[in-house]
């Protein structure tokens, strides 16, 4: 009989991150993003303990698991108040899409370092004119001799100054009919022709925004990742694990404000003896948004469980629904426990309002609520396509 509990070993996996995670904290990632700092630290104890690499296959150095496993060391990580937001990027795309279509030798040169975070990479996709349509990528690779030569921009590419290389989605010209489609390239990120510029955010981060600009960048042939004819396959082999891992994100988040407020609720006391959390108008909303979060925590399990056994087509719908869940009650949950806490809800202090700002991207990226109801309508429901 199934009770929907995780296996033990992960279950005690979370325990484990959930414990280093804590001895770091809201704390030290509050200052380091203050301080324009990385959270260096944290990354190599997780990485010297195993939990960076978790979703890598053991012959390259990783713990033999899947993106359920990778995603319950950011979502316990998160949930400790120490959230990595490379980890989507870094272990969970790219380890994914190297890990399933890379060469051999690919594979020997970069999935060891993504396993244990002596080597990060990012992952550039998004184009400023082409917004969330992936067809109107603009960025070319043309072939010169065995190599290629990269063309183009990027813009909101996560953590570039603290990656050594980047998985760039170009668009190359097919030999048989000459319409471009879409391929993978590692570029590093201190290649000649690569331009990068910040972008300044609202909301305080360690991890940085940038602009990528690729002027006849130049690159090796076996700077092509997988098959040049099945790139849009190799692609969404790198978003679903990014959906996941998106909600694991948000779902942890989630689970540090409300436990915030929860605590909060069952100390502070204003009228008579009662804490605030004995009246409704401050109960109820803590409620709702816990039933938020186990609905989403669900949708985040079975999307990783279809991925882990292979159903992409499966594992594409209930990403995109988790992903969905997990940005709605992140939002949800920060503002509940703002309000809980009333005017120290905003101090800097808690940390509660910049990850009030934070929560808000999970219903942009990587995809928005109107993409993902729109794949849903589609997919899910068989409604004529919209767009």
């Amino acid at each position: 009989m199934s009770t929907f509990t995780e296996p033990e070993e992960r279950q005690e996996l979370r325990k484990a991150v959930f414990a280093l995670a804590s001895k770091y904290g809201h704390t030290y990632i509050a200052e380091k993003a203050r301080e324009g700092g990385k959270v260096t630290e944290l990354w190599a104890d997780m990485g010297k303990h195993g939990f960076l690499g978790v979703n890598i296959a053991e012959e390259y150095g990783g713990g033999g698991g899947g993106i359920g496993d990778l995603a319950a060391v950011l979502e316990e990580a998160a949930a400790a108040g120490a959230p990595m937001l490379m980890m989507v990027v870094s272990q969970a795309i790219c380890g994914s899409v190297i890990g399933r279509f890379g060469t051999e030798e690919q594979k020997k040169r970069w999935l060891p370092g993504i396993a244990d975070g002596s080597y990060t990479m990012a992952f550039a996709i998004t184009e400023a004119d082409a917004g969330s349509n992936s067809h109107n990528i603009t960025t070319t690779a043309t072939r010169d001799g065995d190599g290629w030569v990269l063309k183009g921009s990027k813009t909101y590419i996560s953590g570039v100054d603290e990656a050594e290389g980047i998985l760039v989605v170009g668009r190359a010209a097919d030999a048989k009919t000459g319409k471009l489609k879409p391929c993978l390239f590692v570029v590093p990120t201190d290649a000649p022709g690569l331009e990068k510029q910040v972008i300044e955010m609202t909301f305080d981060a360690p991890e940085k925004q940038f602009t990528l600009f690729f002027d006849d960048v130049r690159l090796p042939g076996d700077a092509l990742v997988g098959d040049e004819d099945a790139g849009l396959l190799q692609l969404f082999a790198g978003l679903n694990p990014e959906r996941i891992m998106g909600a694991a994100y948000s779902n942890g988040m989630s689970r540090f404000a409300l436990a915030k407020a929860v605590d909060y609720a069952k100390t502070r006391s204003v009228w008579k003896d009662q804490p605030i959390g004995a009246h409704q108008g401050i109960a109820h909303p803590l409620a709702k948004v816990k039933i938020e979060l186990e609905q989403a925590k669900l949708l985040q399990q079975k999307a990783a469980a279809l991925y882990d056994a292979g159903d992409d087509m499966g594992a594409g719908e209930f990403a995109n629904m988790a992903k969905y869940a997990a940005g709605e009650v992140a939002c949800n949950s920060t503002d509940v426990a703002v309000h809980t806490h009333g005017g120290s809800g905003l101090t800097t202090e808690l940390g509660l309002a910049n990850m009030l700002v934070a929560a808000r991207l999970g219903r942009i990226a990587p995809v928005s609520r109107e993409m993902i109801l729109n794949f849903v309508a589609m997919h899910s429901l068989g409604l004529p396509k919209s767009y």
